[in-house]
């Protein structure tokens, strides 16, 4: 529980929740000092208040545009006067595209071929290899090395349900012996593998870092697309897109 209530997504609502009593006091307020206030203000009275204390409570600055714009978001919405069941399909599909990004804040980033190409470079030659995607997405990178190295073994863990289900149908499609797992990477234990891909997000290499100094046997590589690790510096970088982000290699 104590995890769940410390995820920025769940600290910003809370927070839109603790705005509202203020909000209402300086509406009434308003109104008895002669000011006929409407909702377009007691919107912009809301995300003032509820920016200040995202503020207050020292989450990052993105948030603080983001708690602003979010009860003049939902004025907006409401007065389109769209159907509810429009409103509860994309609630449907968001979260099972997002699932549980409010507490990992690893949000759907796919990679692209000339990633996939570094990697499958950098990968160990000339001997089977066992290697795992964490938060694969839709399965791209994993199936493509599968191609390439048939006779190695090439996983993939997400934990979004409409990714893990897309990445799983595509592998029975094509008739790859790639696995898919739904499922958390915490769960796994990094040393079963010769190579480990990520494509997270920068809240999450702490941990990652912890999690692979820990487990990765010697010989082993750890991947990262995009998101240096603070403080440890990579063994060899890679720019796949001409300007684009670097791939990170850590030997171990």
């Amino acid at each position: 529980m104590n995890r769940i209530l410390r995820a920025p997504a769940v600290q910003a609502l809370l927070l839109q929740v603790a705005a509202f009593p203020p909000t209402l006091a300086a509406v009434y307020l308003l109104a008895r000092a002669g000011f006929k206030p409407d909702y377009l203000h007691a919107a912009l009275v809301q995300g003032l208040f509820a920016a200040g204390l995202t503020w207050w409570r020292g989450l990052a600055s993105w948030w603080r545009a983001i708690q602003f714009a979010f009860p003049l978001a939902l004025l907006g919405a409401g007065r389109l006067a769209i159907p509810p069941g429009v409103f509860l399909g994309l609630f449907l599909f968001l979260l099972l595209l997002y699932w549980s990004t409010y507490r990992t804040q690893v949000p759907y980033y796919p990679s692209g071929r000339k990633v996939w190409d570094a990697v499958a470079q950098a990968l160990p030659q000339g001997r089977a290899v066992r290697v795992i995607d964490i938060g694969s997405g839709l399965g791209g990178l994993v199936l493509d090395l599968q191609r390439r190295r048939p006779e190695s073994r090439f996983e993939g863990i997400e934990l979004a349900p409409l990714p893990w289900l897309a990445s799983l149908l595509r592998a029975k499609l094509a008739r790859s012996p790639a696995r898919f797992i739904r499922g958390d990477y915490e769960q796994l234990d990094f040393g079963a593998y010769d190579a480990v891909f990520a494509y997270l997000s920068p809240a999450a290499m702490p941990a990652l870092w912890n999690k692979a100094a820990r487990e990765m046997r010697p010989g082993s590589v750890l991947f990262s697309y995009e998101f240096v690790i603070a403080d440890r510096p990579p063994s060899r970088i890679v720019t796949p897109y001409r300007e684009g982000p670097k791939l990170y290699q850590w030997d171990f």
